[in-house]
């Protein structure tokens, strides 16, 4: 990516990271509203909400900045020379941003108020363990399409955080900026704001094992030049 595509694909992220956060927490709000108490029926409500907002960001906005909206993807997409540190710096705030913006938006939307810090108790070992195996598993589908199926990326994407809603305790955040966005709200995907460290460090440590497991899977192929940093 040249240095001129740059502000485009900050704006890219910052919109994509913005409506995937509108979408998770206003289908939340949504899917009580109306689910009569029943948590199962919400939880399916966000989860096919999510993953159908995911097709369209991945699939318009990719071809502009990547279609990240996480700083764990960058973060592995820097690690392996696939985008520039001095990008990478500059997608983490724009991706945090974004997903602020849209937790904002999504109360403003059902005319709640605008800043409430969660209060969803989300911590301890189980909840750990989700998270870094919902962003070991996000990664991992990602890196092993790069490589066999990019043009599914988009489907595939969405098909796994659906899933990972309903086979991880922690309903599969696997996203910083996802985590601290959603620590702004009180809805039903909250966090509180005490449980965002343990969930980001978790999803970073499965990111890392994403890469290192796609390395093993994925060796280049021979007389294949090492890509640097840039």
């Amino acid at each position: 990516m040249s240095a001129a595509n740059l502000p485009r694909a900050l704006a890219a992220e910052a919109l994509g990271s913005l409506a995937l956060l509108a979408t998770v927490v206003g289908s939340g709000i949504m899917g009580v509203a109306l689910s009569g108490g029943n948590d199962g029926i919400a939880l399916l409500a966000n989860a096919a909400a999510t993953a159908g907002i995911l097709v369209v960001l991945i699939s318009v906005l990719g071809p502009l900045s990547g279609a990240h909206f996480n700083p764990a993807v960058s973060l592995v997409m820097a690690l392996r020379g696939d985008l520039p540190w001095r990008h990478f710096a500059a997608y983490v705030p724009a991706q945090v941003a974004g997903a602020v913006a849209g937790v904002l938006l999504a109360h403003a939307m059902f005319d709640l108020e605008l800043l409430q810090p969660g209060t969803r108790v989300r911590s301890g070992p189980s909840q750990w363990l989700s998270e870094g195996v919902a962003t070991a598993g996000l990664l991992l589908t990602i890196l092993l399409a790069l490589r066999h199926r990019p043009a599914a990326i988009p489907g595939l994407v969405a098909a796994y955080l659906f899933a990972a809603y309903w086979f991880t305790a922690s309903t599969a955040f696997a996203n910083p900026a996802v985590t601290v966005a959603r620590s702004l709200t009180r809805s039903f995907a909250g966090i509180q704001p005490a449980d965002v460290p343990g969930f980001v460090l978790a999803q970073l440590a499965g990111a890392l094992l994403a890469l290192t497991v796609a390395g093993y899977l994925l060796p280049a192929p021979p007389g294949t030049p090492q890509q640097g940093a840039r």
